[in-house]
């Protein structure tokens, strides 16, 4: 049949045509403005993240200036560094915007080296992380931990055979922690709305500890394992007076190999040696004859007696001979010759001559007073120390010699108010809140912490720190953390250095 219309045909394959044309320009208009949109979006991210990633460093870098200025002796929760600081910046791309930021520090000394710690406190950290303290294996991972230091990172312990995630990370393994588990460093924050119920190792150990070798003055202190008698003698206990004298001083020499503080309290007076050249010349029984003895008495000349006796090569008494006396003993000065005499009348007279060799180098004063002052390791640097000014009660309890009740004694005291208040330095005039420890020696002033209980945390605990975490966040109108950066500040030198940057 004949096409009575050709030309309406035609005409309607060109509409069809066209309207496909249009659809196709339509729909490939469509992707293009959605790719546009897309891209532009991804650039106002990435911008935004550019813009609050320099908001987290402009915070982090307040926080160094904040560390920079702090001029205390001591470190502790009152000061201003400890105290979050929320501030803002110009927005450098728009005009009259103001950018967010969040920075805080944390002191890693308030948490457990696993680089210095021993079996028996890393025992105690791994049940404070969760394990079973009755369970064999918990020492022996302790022991393993121990013959694979040093770490560097906490996240190393991953490797130790018998860890588990549980204790790296805690009860609550959270899926961000698992995915940076291969990070170098060992200080991510993983703010995941779920935290774990029980902390794992990760949030209670550190590498990064670390303070000066010096006293509260920032004086250095006295190797009592290295240092020459003279060096000896110049140390003052809490009277400003010298504790050693010379003959001590060298007695303290012949002893010394010292790998615990409590090994001071220990030292004789008369060490071994000077014991074995005295010897013979010591006695504990009277052996002047009794008419010499009455005659002696009678007349009040026992002393002129007795250093004639010494001149005709007699024995010297222990039990009775006076400090003028003793000192005609070759290597007894008046220091000694006093701890003896104080020894007799106070604790007991000497049964046999052996028994002079338990008179005591120090007092429990003098241990006190000098602790602060003396170390037993050369370097400028003490690494490991807990400070008992910033860190937990429940890590605080960990230490030898500690438990729960006095750790919280120590917390206590450390808040409690002061009548006197305390400033960083005239300049600043910062007020600190708290009664800070300023000397290990003032832990003796809590009822709870004994000297035994001294003796034995002493070696483990300082009261300030060089080492801080610094975690700063670049926060966005909505309260949304944008940009995070973190690193570890170490202030023991002229400046300070990072020694762990991460950032996001």
């Amino acid at each position: 049949m004949t096409n009575r219309y050709p030309h309406f045909q035609e005409e309607g394959l060109s509409l069809i045509s066209t309207l496909w044309i249009l659809t196709i320009l339509s729909i490939l208009a469509t992707q293009l403005l959605y790719s546009i949109h897309i891209e532009q979006r991804a650039q106002r991210n990435f911008l935004d993240r550019a813009k609050y990633h320099y908001a987290a460093r402009a915070g982090f870098e307040w926080m160094l200036a904040v560390l920079r200025t702090d001029r205390t002796s001591f470190d502790s929760t009152g000061e201003s560094w400890s105290e979050p600081i929320d501030g803002q910046i110009e927005d450098g791309v728009q005009l009259g915007n103001l950018l967010n930021y969040r920075v805080t520090a944390t002191d890693e000394a308030a948490k457990v080296n696993v680089n210095t710690a021993d079996v028996g406190l890393l025992t105690n950290l791994l049940t404070l992380a969760g394990a079973n303290p009755e369970d064999a294996a918990t020492e022996e991972l302790a022991n393993r931990i121990v013959e694979g230091q040093p770490y560097r990172s906490v996240r190393d312990l991953a490797r130790v055979e018998g860890m588990t995630a549980q204790l790296l990370y805690g009860v609550q393994q959270q899926q961000t922690e698992t995915a940076s588990a291969g990070s170098a460093g060992d200080v991510s924050a993983d703010k995941s709305e779920n935290q774990p119920q029980q902390q794992g190792l990760l949030t209670l150990a550190t590498i990064y500890s670390v303070d000066t070798n010096t006293d509260a003055n920032g004086q250095p202190r006295v190797n009592v394992n290295t240092a020459e008698t003279g060096q000896l003698t110049q140390i003052q206990g809490n009277n400003n007076q010298p504790v050693f004298t010379q003959g001590e001083a060298e007695s303290l020499i012949q002893q010394r190999d010292f790998e615990k503080f409590a090994a001071l309290v220990d030292v004789q007076a008369v060490s071994d040696e000077l014991f074995n050249s005295i010897r013979e010349r010591i006695t504990v029984e009277d052996t002047q004859p009794q008419e010499e003895t009455n005659t002696q008495q009678g007349q009040g000349e026992n002393r002129e007696n007795d250093g004639a006796a010494q001149e005709e090569g007699e024995q010297v008494n222990i039990n009775t001979a006076d400090v003028e006396t003793l000192q005609s003993l070759e290597g007894i000065d008046q220091g000694i010759a006093e701890r003896i005499v104080n020894h007799r009348e106070s604790v007991s007279t000497f049964q046999n001559v052996d028994a002079i060799k338990e008179v005591k180098m120090l007092t429990q004063g003098e241990f006190r007073g000098i602790v602060d002052k003396v170390t037993l390791k050369d370097g400028e640097t003490r690494n490991g120390l807990i400070n008992i000014n910033t860190a937990s009660a429940q890590t605080l309890a960990l230490l030898p010699g500690m438990d729960a009740e006095k750790a919280q004694a120590v917390v206590r005291r450390r808040e409690e108010s002061q009548s006197n208040v305390v400033h960083i330095d005239s300049l600043t005039q910062k007020e600190i809140s708290g009664n800070p420890f300023t000397e290990i020696s003032q832990l003796l002033d809590i009822a709870e912490i004994d000297f035994d209980t001294f003796r034995e945390v002493v070696d483990w605990v300082a009261y300030r720190s060089h080492g801080f975490r610094i975690e700063a966040t670049g926060v966005d109108a909505n309260d949304k953390v944008v940009s995070m950066c973190v690193g570890i500040i170490d202030r023991t030198g002229d400046e300070l250095t990072v020694q762990y940057w991460q950032q996001d």
